[in-house]
């Protein structure tokens, strides 16, 4: 009973918001990864990562889609109760898969199934001008909610495929107004993938809250991958920002490791990983 309480002054105190704030003001990167099953999740918590994702990208590494499209709400609660049982620390988020916040109210309920059938602590939504009053009603509703930006794997089919964003002059100063009108209507936190590094340095720069990035560079406030793909699992051609941490790590637990401390020290992301 209380377990919260009972944790809060251990040697790993359970990673909140508040915490992932003050690393952000103490310069400290945060250090995520996507998990999708208890036994990963355990490994992922031991290894000391601060945020867990249940990444609707769960529909490619899983189930083997060509996209997340597939992905239902059913899903996804599924996969986040299997990771919240394997974990004590990390912060857990959970993505809201395609279609399920076309309106406030749909956004409300299936949010609201992530937080109490799958454990999660913050719901992420692939995000833009449009998505504005959506993260207005959850914020208003005490849900906390992280923004997706840049790429957003669910609009592939509109957008023409996974393909780098923010380039042109325009499409990065959107980008950046987006950012701080989703911040103002109550984003808890901004997720970048695929964009310059340059982009990914300045919207940072001008946000509050923190911002994690994938492909993004190295100037945002933490980095997250997927764990298949650190531990060399997926097969077949890899994005540009992903880094093999099991190359000279005997076992998963030592990658993981070797992750979070790359991130940490800033040694990932590497020029080299960067657009």
């Amino acid at each position: 009973m209380y377990t919260h309480l009972q944790l809060r002054d251990s040697a790993r105190p359970p990673v909140t918001l508040s915490s992932l704030h003050k690393m952000r003001e103490d310069g400290e990167p945060i250090a995520c990864l996507t998990c999708y099953d208890a036994s990963f999740a355990t490994l992922v918590d031991e290894a000391d990562a601060d945020v867990v994702l249940v990444g609707d990208s769960l529909g490619m590494v899983i189930q083997g889609h060509d996209t997340t499209v597939p992905v239902t709400v059913d899903d996804m609660v599924y996969h986040c109760k299997a990771v919240s049982r394997g974990l004590r620390r990390p912060f857990l988020v959970a993505d809201l898969p395609f279609m399920s916040y076309p309106s406030r109210e749909q956004a409300l309920t299936n949010s609201v199934r992530l937080m109490q059938e799958g454990g999660a602590r913050m719901v992420k939504l692939e995000s833009g001008a449009e998505q504005v009053r959506v993260v207005e009603f959850l914020a208003s509703h005490d849900i906390a909610v992280c923004a997706h930006l840049g790429l957003r794997p669910q609009s592939v089919h509109k957008t023409g495929g996974f393909r780098v964003q923010g380039r042109e002059q325009d499409a990065a100063a959107r980008m950046l107004q987006d950012a701080l009108d989703l911040q103002s209507a109550g984003a808890d936190l901004v997720l970048l993938e695929c964009i310059p590094a340059e982009l990914g340095a300045s919207i940072t720069k001008a946000l509050d809250v923190p911002v994690i990035g994938i492909g993004a560079g190295g100037n945002t406030d933490g980095q997250i991958l997927v764990l298949y793909d650190i531990l060399d699992i997926t097969t077949g051609r890899k994005p540009r920002f992903v880094q093999d941490f099991m190359a000279g790590n005997g076992t998963p637990l030592a990658a993981i490791k070797a992750y979070v401390q790359a991130v940490k020290s800033r040694a990932y992301p590497a020029p080299e990983h960067c657009f």
